[in-house]
């Protein structure tokens, strides 16, 4: 994901002015972050087809494993790899803009204010799922069983209809029993963009999420509008927070204290799993009140002179070095030379003559003796000289 800022940052966006060319340069960020996995995997990819050769056909997978079990264990390894895949989704602010790209179910709430002043929430992405009807549409365009896909609650080895990564359901989903007739990749990386969004002062705060977030809340309490819970939780964490960070940390802490209460209890009314996803969560805010934000001091309320080191050459025996402190204020032009570098001699430090030679710290004099010895003996080798 860090090529995802690169492909958007490093001058992609120079001259674009008009929502469409923004667009297109997020839409291209997520196509080359796409490409670059695709180029990364040939080594995996090729080590798993050769396995694949090596295991005979017209078995079942038990007595592939029976058979072959260490060849089974370095192809599962391989797919397990080759599996690893992830939702997205960016915000980008340009030219006092807001533009939101995803693929998955990540999501990005919105925090505004409508005529009345009243909060409102906003999301400005798009859950990438079997319950979303215009996902469904698009998979029974690729002559797909979508009443299989929807009873099975998953495609393929994963519950998104798009995302990054993940190999198997893209370039190896004909090995999916229901994906093997689909006319094309079912799963893809083809991002929802949102955008243009005039930042103006109704825009309160953003919320960049993971599934894991909203996903937690809505198994444990059965509320249809989530967002609007998640938002309330912001608000009222910007009232005791001093940092984004401390309002985005606060909001975490109490899903998962929710999570695991519920989950704990003994009364709780929901089937649940007991088990969450990891949770992410970033806060941006545009202009929704923090009052007790940490701020940096504008005023000093210390004055003070600064203290600079000197060293004063004179002309003393042995070229002794002394150090004087002066305040910059009153220093002393009296000196022959000054130096405001820090690095000082300390008091009775000999200065060195360029020109003179450093007495040695290694005695090599046994090695000269030895030297002498060969060169009488005539059995010194060629090249040494001196």
């Amino acid at each position: 994901m860090q090529r995802m800022a690169a492909e958007i940052l490093l001058g992609q966006l120079n001259g674009k002015s008009t929502d469409e060319e923004v667009k297109e340069v997020l839409r291209q960020a997520f196509i080359a972050v796409e490409r670059g996995y695709l180029d990364s995997i040939g080594d995996l990819l090729a080590e798993r087809t050769s396995l694949q050769f090596d295991i005979p056909d017209g078995l079942n997978s038990y007595e592939t494993y029976q058979k072959f079990p260490h060849l089974v264990d370095k192809l599962n390894a391989l797919n397990c790899e080759l599996s690893a895949g992830t939702s997205a989704v960016v915000a980008l602010i340009y030219r006092g803009k807001l533009y939101v790209a995803n693929v998955g179910d990540s999501r990005a709430l919105l925090c505004k204010t409508d005529a009345n002043q009243v909060l409102r929430v906003v999301q400005l992405s798009v859950d990438h799922d079997l319950r979303n009807e215009d996902e469904l549409l698009r998979l029974s365009h690729l002559e797909l069983d979508i009443d299989s896909i929807r009873q099975g609650s998953r495609i393929g080895n994963q519950e998104t209809t798009r995302c990054l990564g993940n190999y198997l359901v893209k370039g190896g989903y004909r090995e999916f029993e229901e994906l093997a007739s689909a006319t094309a990749e079912p799963v893809i990386a083809e991002p929802e963009i949102h955008g243009g969004i005039e930042l103006d002062d109704s825009c309160k705060f953003l919320l960049l999420m993971s599934r894991g977030l909203y996903k937690s809340l809505e198994e444990v309490t059965g509320v249809d509008q989530v967002n609007i819970k998640l938002i309330n939780f912001a608000v009222q964490e910007f009232q005791v927070q001093s940092t984004l960070t401390g309002v985005a940390q606060a909001v975490v802490d109490k899903v998962v204290r929710i999570h695991h209460d519920i989950n704990m209890s003994n009364l709780q009314s929901t089937v649940t799993t007991g088990k969450r996803d990891d949770i992410t969560l970033l806060v941006r805010n545009f202009n929704f009140p923090l009052p007790h934000a940490l701020k940096s001091p504008t005023n000093q309320s210390v004055r003070f002179n600064p203290i600079v080191e000197s060293a004063q050459i004179t002309t003393m025996l042995e070229n002794e070095y002394s150090s004087t402190s002066v305040t910059e204020e009153n220093s002393d032009f009296s000196t022959t030379e000054t130096s405001s570098t820090s690095d000082m001699y300390p008091s009775g430090a000999k200065s060195t003559n360029k020109n003179s030679r450093i007495k040695p710290y290694v005695n090599f004099s046994e090695y000269y003796e030895n030297v002498e010895k060969r060169r009488r003996e005539g059995t010194l080798p060629e090249g040494i000289n001196f």
